[in-house]
């Protein structure tokens, strides 16, 4: 039997809505972020219904996909589109991120072509070093932005905890708010949205120490898993049970746990650590890294470890779990945002939605 994910649309209402509440309590409006789920439509509906202001991706197949299923919903392009795919990100996207004048220009005369505005929020690189311009270079790309008479200059944001880890700060959103003035005080936009990043900032909003000025957050795993990101901690009032992994066994032995023989590096190329615990109780359950990838599963029942996992199979210590389970016995596991990724694309998995 294929690897079953259940995903419980209720509970990811219910975290929705309290993330969504939270913000709205400080004056900051969440985006829902789909691109840990593919753009799944039933995903997107529950975050709309649990209250967020549109829908973000950073692919655009993803929203074109939220699009076609949920008719017109407001919708933001996260990653920012090449020149080449300005004309399909406006007819995509109400809005998108950017950081690239040749970007702007692009995306000004789609818009112009449409005869649509196209809003844009400029992102501005404040330690994370993945988008966006340094603060010095802000001005020109604002400036360059209101050149282009068929887009709209929405707001400036920030990411973070990405590709550098870097946590967001109160200073360094200070940082934002102030080039927000400076960029209004420039050009004259009202600047509407200081885009304050992402799942990672909702511990400064719960602490209450989210600087003023501050008024969106684009917010994927703190729904999605009701964690903050940086720590793993579940967050005050959500469920950490939305997505629930089913994998059969195929092999329930008892084994030494130490390999026999020269040990050289593993099939992805890392070499391994054992620790030789004496023989112990070992199952494989049918599911690898082919569909979790660089994810990790934590057991839903007690009792039971997880060793790793080769492409196809995944290698648990069952030694403390009691009954103890047999081939053909099928184990649950909650999966981390980058599982719940894999598995939300992978082919061989099924997905069932609990309504």
């Amino acid at each position: 039997m294929l690897p079953r994910l259940e995903i419980d649309l209720p509970a990811l209402e219910s975290n929705t809505r309290r993330v969504v509440e939270t913000c709205r309590l400080r004056g900051i409006q969440v985006w829902g972020v789909t691109k840990g789920v593919r753009g799944c439509p039933r995903v997107g509906l529950a975050m709309l219904r649990g209250g967020v202001e549109g829908l973000a991706d950073s692919r655009l197949p993803n929203l074109i996909r939220l699009r076609q299923a949920l008719g017109d919903p407001s919708l933001m392009l996260l990653r920012p589109p090449s020149p080449a795919q300005a004309q399909e990100a406006v007819g995509t996207a109400r809005v998108s991120l950017n950081s690239e004048i040749l970007t702007l220009t692009a995306l000004g005369l789609a818009a112009a072509a449409r005869k649509v505005e196209h809003e844009v929020i400029l992102m501005v690189d404040l330690g994370d070093r993945r988008e966006g311009v340094l603060p010095g270079d802000v001005l020109e790309l604002a400036r360059a932005a209101r050149r282009e008479r068929s887009l709209r200059l929405a707001g400036i944001g920030a990411n973070f905890a990405c590709f550098g880890g870097v946590l967001p700060t109160a200073e360094s959103l200070v940082e934002l708010v102030e080039l927000a003035g400076r960029v209004r005080m420039a050009t004259g936009a009202s600047l509407d949205t200081v885009s304050g990043g992402n799942s990672s900032s909702l511990p400064l909003v719960i602490r209450a120490a989210m600087p003023a000025g501050v008024n969106q957050l684009r917010i994927g795993e703190g729904i999605l898993l009701g964690r903050d990101p940086s720590t793993g901690e579940p967050l005050p009032g959500t469920r950490q049970d939305v997505f629930r992994l089913e994998a059969e066994l195929i092999e329930v032995q008892r084994k030494p746990s130490a390999p026999c023989g020269p040990v050289a590096r593993n099939a992805f190329g890392r070499q391994p650590v054992h620790i030789d615990r004496g023989d112990r109780l070992r199952a494989l359950a049918a599911i690898g890294v082919q569909e979790i990838g660089a994810g990790t599963l934590c057991p839903a029942s007690g009792g039971v470890e997880v060793l790793g996992a080769s492409s196809d199979h995944l290698v648990l210590d069952v030694t403390a779990m009691e009954p103890a389970p047999r081939p053909g016995g099928r184990l649950q596991f909650l999966p981390d945002y980058g599982a719940v990724l894999a598995l939300m694309t992978a082919t061989d998995v099924c997905r069932q939605y609990r309504e």
